[in-house]
Order: C-alpha cells, then structure tokens, then sequence
C-alpha cells in the first residue's frame, strides 16, 4: 500500500519513535516540581522547547506546546483579538485559510467583530497588494496560511507581513504545511503548527507568539505553558515532536528537491494520460511534496475507492466525499475545477516506483468510474433546436456536468444548453467545464428548484 496522503497526516517518523519511547521513562513527573524527577521532565521539556523554536526561528520563551494545530490555531486568534480590543475588532483571513482559521473568524463575528476575506488568484494566491488594501484602522489581527493545506501554493507571507507591520497590525501564520521545510520568511508576529503534519505524534501543536504582541490568553489558564496552553505537558510527546521536526529539517533540502520531481512528473504527466484534467495549485510557488488536480465526470469518493482498492492512499477536497456534498472552499474560492478532485502528498522516502505505478493505474481508474456514471466520451451533433433544458434537480456531482455534456451537441452552435440543478457543486464546475470544452457560460438565474445554468455552445 502507497500512502500519498501525508499533508493529512505524515507517518510517524522513525526519530520521532525513538525519541517517544525513550522519554516514556524520563519525561512522566510533573515539570513543575523541585524533587529529582520533576526536575529532569523540566530538562526535557527544555530541551525540546528550543529546539522547536530554533526550528520556527524564534525566541524559546516565544513558544508554547498546545494539544493540537488546531488548538494552537484557536488560542492564538483568540488571544491577539483581546490582546487589541481596544485597536478594533476587525479580523482579516484569507479566503483559503484551513477550517481552523475560518472556524476561528465565524465565532469571532458572531461575537460582533467584523471579518474580511480576501479573495485568491485561479493558483490560490492573495495578492500582496489586495491584502494590504484590506486593512483598516480597526483592523486588530490579520491571518494568512505559508503554503495551503489543499493545493500546496505558497502564499506572500513576507511581503503581506512588511504590510502588516506598517500598519502595526499582527499577522498570524498558519505554517502546518510548511513548517517541515523550512522557517517561514517574513516579520510574523504569532505561528502555529502541528506536530502531526511533520511525522510527530499526533495531540501536540506549537503557538509561537513574539515578545511586544499584545496578547490576553482566554478562557481558564494555569500557570503552565506561560498561560496560553493550560493543562499538564505531555512530554513524551513533545520531546518526539520536536525530535522529529529537527529531523526532517535536517533533511529537508535533499528530500524536497527529490520529492518535488516526483510531484513534477505527476504535474506533468496526467493531464497526457488521463483526458480532461485540471492540475490545479501554483505550478512554481508551492510546496515540494503535494500536486493536486480535478477530473471532469468523476465522483470524487468512487474514484477515492478505486485507487485505494489498487493500492494507493489519496485525498479528496471534492463535492463527492463522504464528509461533506459541498466543494472544498479552497477550490471554490480558486474558482477552480472540484469534481473528481485528488490531492497527491508525497511522505519522505517514496520511491519513484511507486509514483510509476501510480500514473499506471490511474487512467484507468479514472475510465472506470466515468465508465459507471455515463460519461460522454465525446462530444457529437445531433438535432437543431436553438435550446434545451437538462433537469438535474436532485442529483448530486458529478451528473449535472455529465448531462450537460451528453446533450450540448443537440444544440447548434449559438445555441444554449440551460441546466436545472440544486448541487452547490454546479455553480462552480459548469464554469469550469466551460472553459476547459472551449463554451460559453452565459450565467446563472434563480430556478423554482436550485438554479439555472446557462450555457452557450461555441463549437
């Protein structure tokens, strides 16, 4: 079995194993104690303390361990909005920001502050320029992610960070992704990551929070982790999460630069082999390890099976998973392709063998499951009406596309092809099939049911 799902959750690392095991008989006391034993977890968790922060590249005592990414996410937007009340209550992010972050800024609104979303090229970049302009005299905090969790494009952060700081507004960065392969560049003020991303244990995060930041931990606190990550340390955990991080940073270069040729080969190869893909992510500014592409005709969680039956672990951000019957907002924000969507992150060590086979299994994969929904295998002319209406009330992608494709030869060319649907999905896959068939897509316009989309047929 090939797990290619490591921005997920990485494997754990062989450094992160041994350093776990080893602290189990050292690292079980209370840190905060005087006698022997508290003293020597208080060295461990020293010890691990600096070198996580040597790694993010900041200060020791700038650095707290939290019970995960996500926790680490929540403490630190919490604690910079209260930190600067008295500046306003306005937060930006941007529009491809993980859960956690968006999560963060949906209860901060609910709680009467104020949120701007800045929007991202069609590659899943903000623009520099466009971020600066967002910011406000009320602005309190800005956030903005080092490299996405879905597609892998690197954002701005040292330019929107020299923004930030002219304006005297914090940014915090979520540098998960990232963190494994290398210091994230630029004048931050708050980071998070997560251990679990880099081949450490699962339940430990770091929040790194520059000394001037004005910063109020919420909720209850205890005198552990300086306040802002209550509760007793596991330091088994953070001793191997920390071990683990150095590691892979030690071998970041040399991996990086191999896995990156592998997700080049996939880049470039399955658009010739696999008919009607987008890859989609910034094709230079992105992380090493993570390629990603959609497939028109494709249910994404089918397809998700059929890879796993032949022997390879991926991920999807489609409308078609089982998690979830709405597009991933990263695609959707990027305005990009989601169904049949595959998101391929390479763990340190894969073999190009297995990337080989991969590319050898997957069109057909592909071709069966389009094979299953009746997808058109080309496009052919039939009839002369000026219009048609395609009634996909009710169905789910990737069938609203598929149908449209089937009859858009019943129509000459200027003439349209209206398709009824209720699938969010369709609002953004119709444009998309659109532009990759070379149509026209004339627009939507509220249906009794769902929504009309309008397509004119170009040839």
């Amino acid at each position: 079995m090939s797990y290619f799902d490591t921005a997920s959750s990485a494997p754990l690392h062989p450094v992160a194993r041994q350093a776990l095991v080893a602290s189990l008989d050292e690292g079980w006391a209370d840190p905060a104690r005087l006698y022997r034993e508290g003293r020597r977890a208080r060295l461990l968790l020293d010890a691990a303390r600096e070198a996580a922060a040597d790694a993010v590249g900041c200060r020791a005592d700038e650095l707290v361990f939290t019970p995960s990414g996500t926790r680490a996410v929540h403490a630190g937007i919490a604690g910079a909005l209260a930190g600067r009340r008295r500046a306003g209550r306005h937060l930006i992010v941007s529009a491809v920001e993980h859960s956690s972050v968006l999560h963060s800024a949906a209860a901060h609104e609910a709680g009467g502050g104020t949120v701007t979303e800045v929007p991202v090229d069609r590659g899943g970049a903000v623009d520099p320029e466009a971020y600066a302009a967002a910011l406000r005299e009320d602005t309190a905090l800005a956030c903005l992610q080092s490299a996405n969790h879905e597609v892998g494009t690197e954002q701005p952060v040292a330019e929107v960070a020299a923004a930030c700081r002219a304006a005297g507004v914090p940014l915090l960065v979520d540098a998960a992704q990232s963190l494994p392969w290398g210091p994230v560049d630029g004048d931050w003020s708050l980071l998070t990551g997560s251990a679990h991303k880099w081949g450490g244990p699962a339940g430990v995060g770091l929040l790194a929070v520059r000394k001037g930041v004005r910063f109020a931990p919420q909720g209850p606190v205890d005198e552990r982790e300086s306040g802002r990550g209550a509760g007793f340390e596991n330091i088994p955990a953070i001793v191997a999460a920390a071990a683990s991080l150095r590691a892979v940073r030690a071998e970041a270069a040399r991996e990086g630069a191999r896995l990156r040729e592998l997700t080049e080969r996939i880049r470039a190869r399955v658009p010739g082999c696999v008919p009607d893909v987008e890859v989609v992510g910034d094709p230079v500014r992105r992380l090493p390890h993570l390629v990603t592409f959609s497939c028109l005709y494709v249910d994404g969680e089918t397809l998700l099976h059929e890879l796993d039956r032949a022997g390879f672990s991926v991920s999807s951000g489609s409308s078609c998973t089982s998690s979830t019957l709405t597009p991933s907002h990263v695609l959707k924000a990027m305005g990009v392709l989601s169904e049949g969507n595959v998101r391929v992150s390479l763990p340190v060590g894969t073999e190009a063998a297995e990337v080989e086979r991969f590319l050898d299994v997957l069109p057909g994969a592909v071709a069966e499951v389009r094979e299953k929904l009746g997808a058109p295998v080309a496009a052919t002319a039939r009839a002369d009406g000026e219009s048609l209406v395609v009634d996909a009330v009710g169905k789910r992608c990737p069938i609203p596309v598929i149908e449209l494709a089937k009859v858009i030869g019943d129509v000459p060319v200027g003439g349209t092809v209206t398709v009824l649907a209720d699938d969010e999905a369709a609002r953004l896959d119709i444009p998309a099939w659109c532009e990759m068939r070379g149509q026209e897509y004339v627009g939507e316009r509220p249906a009794d049911h769902g929504s009309a989309y309008v397509v004119r047929r170009n040839s």
